[in-house]
């Protein structure tokens, strides 16, 4: 059964259960072990919103496995923008006009799937939640649905100029046609180069937005390159910028703690008492 009330280019696997949802996207099967460990570390937290799963390039057992925790699939279209920007946009081309340097993106990243993430505002929902999914949420966050259009984290992990930038992994927002609208006529302009996709986009597009506390949105680089910002006591959503968790990579052995975190709820364990951890090494 499908849901006929979304617009043209998504489709969903039934109506919404909530006014509120917890949003992800999924644009390829890579990102599946991720996915699956943001749902059941959100399903932990106590949360009544939708888990809403926009998702593109995934086959029936891997929707299966994510609608087995609950979650609502939407399929989502890649935007319907012009060939001149799909191609600046590609892989290749972006990593080769904006190469990534503090940190390494895994093979499986596809820059143009990001700006599929602008779909959030054709959903049917009064409140969203955007959730990258290669993070874990952990502990209750659900009054961000109370809070305005458009807030968002900094970018800090390297350095204390990160806080004059948003990091997209996790952002409110309030669903609108008009505002999908509005935002597709900027996007999509003549020689149009979003250096960091989705998130320069949207940057430039909320100009005022307003900040949420690091640890709405900690990066894990912050354990080894910041470690007097981190504070187990208040990190509520841990994200995995860069390397992935399920993934094997030279930095794997300075990030343990962290992967282990992660490999734990991944495999249906509880969030351990947080307070109780050790910090980053001195």
């Amino acid at each position: 059964m499908t849901d006929p009330t979304l617009p043209p280019g998504l489709v969903a696997d039934g109506p919404a259960t909530a006014r509120r949802a917890f949003v992800t996207l999924v644009s390829n099967a890579a990102y599946l072990p991720g996915a699956k460990a943001l749902l059941r570390s959100l399903r932990l937290t106590g949360t009544s919103a939708d888990l809403a799963v926009m998702h593109r390039g995934l086959d029936a057992d891997a929707l299966a496995r994510l609608s087995a925790l609950g979650a609502r699939l939407i399929r989502a279209d890649l935007l319907p923008t012009s060939d001149a920007f799909d191609q600046a946009h590609a892989r290749d081309a972006l990593h080769a006009r904006a190469a990534f340097l503090k940190g390494g993106k895994p093979d499986f990243h596809t820059p143009l799937d990001n700006f599929i993430k602008l779909r959030l505002w054709q959903l049917d929902y009064d409140a969203c939640v955007f959730i990258d999914a290669d993070a874990i949420v952990l502990r209750p966050v659900d009054k961000l649905f109370d809070f305005p259009e458009f807030c968002a984290a900094p970018n800090v992990y390297d350095g204390l100029d990160g806080f004059g930038r948003m990091n997209s992994g996790v952002f409110t927002a309030r669903p609108d046609p008009a505002t999908f609208a509005a935002m597709m006529a900027r996007l999509d302009r003549p020689g149009a180069f979003w250096r960091r996709t989705d998130q320069t986009f949207l940057q430039e597009y909320f100009p005022d937005w307003q900040g949420l506390s690091i640890h709405h949105n900690l990066l894990q680089y912050v354990w080894t390159h910041m470690p007097q910002l981190w504070d187990w006591t208040q990190i509520r959503i841990l994200h995995f910028q860069y390397e992935k968790p399920w993934q094997d990579h030279p930095k794997a052995d300075s990030l343990r703690p962290l992967i282990d975190l992660w490999r734990q709820i991944a495999a249906g364990g509880p969030v351990p008492d947080l307070n109780a951890l050790p910090g980053p090494p001195a």
